[in-house]
């Protein structure tokens, strides 16, 4: 475990510009998993971190300890700081005073859809895409692609909101969805309020592509031109629709529902 305790530390100086600039993970190719959680479901991939980074007040918590020594089992470099500049570069406030450094995933899209796959068009709250992530990994759904203008997906804020959902997934980012609308070889369903089939009249038993959009305009006339099928989710009440990160997880559970044996 090496301390570090000046704010002009080289290492601390990289860490505070990945906790507080997004082109600096970018530019990096670098993710922050923030809190025991996040840091426990990426240790059970058995992928060493690049860095943990523990505060001084965490370093006897009992979920803590046995998460820095798994860590140092991996390789990893542990860094210990006094807890004014680990809150410097924390974002979860109360936190239990451990995040870890990873490199973030880059998966590479496949030529062609052939298995379930939740397609994301600039959806722009970080909320909404965590709760997307969430609801398509508890739903055996495992690949995601995001066309630009969508959230930041391996962001602080949507990492959170996803609760670690991101290592049980594909997560695709600029990817190109009018090409994969155009060359799946499963039905690419988009959901709109306009439509006149529920996703309840939709065959679901066999792999979809789910294609979702903004959260004001959703998906684009371009795109939603190229799906196999619009798909509407019915509602009572007077309003107007879901909101996007609701409407997807309807969509995936039918889909589950229509899927699994009875």
């Amino acid at each position: 475990m090496k301390p570090i305790s000046s704010r002009d530390n080289p290492l601390y100086k990289e860490l505070k510009q990945l906790a507080t600039s997004a082109q600096a993970r970018r530019k990096a190719g670098q993710s922050l998993l923030d809190g025991v959680h996040l840091a426990q479901a990426w240790l059970q991939r058995g992928v060493a971190p690049l860095y943990c980074i523990v505060a001084d007040s965490a370093l006897a918590h009992a979920e803590v300890s046995p998460l820095v020594a798994q860590c140092e089992q991996l390789g990893t470099a542990c860094i210990c700081l006094p807890d004014v500049l680990y809150q410097a570069i924390s974002q979860v406030e109360h936190g239990v005073g451990l995040l870890l450094v990873i490199e973030t995933p880059r998966p590479v899209a496949p030529p062609a859809l052939t298995s379930s796959a939740v397609l994301l068009d600039n959806v722009q709250d970080p909320g909404n895409l965590g709760s997307i992530l969430r609801s398509a990994a508890a739903a055996g759904i495992t690949q995601v692609f995001c066309a630009p203008g969508t959230a930041a997906a391996w962001s602080p804020k949507v990492l959170r909101a996803g609760m670690g959902a991101h290592f049980l997934l594909d997560i695709v980012e600029n990817a190109d969805l009018l090409t994969l609308c155009k060359d799946s070889r499963i039905p690419v369903l988009a959901t709109s309020s306009y439509a006149q089939k529920t996703i309840y009249q939709a065959d679901l038993s066999a792999p979809v592509a789910w294609l979702f959009g903004h959260e004001g305009q959703g998906v684009s006339a371009e795109l939603l031109a190229a799906a196999s099928l619009q798909v509407v989710i019915p509602h009572r009440g007077a309003m107007e629709s879901l909101n996007v990160a609701a409407a997807a997880a309807v969509c995936f559970f039918e889909q589950m529902r229509q899927s699994v044996p009875h």
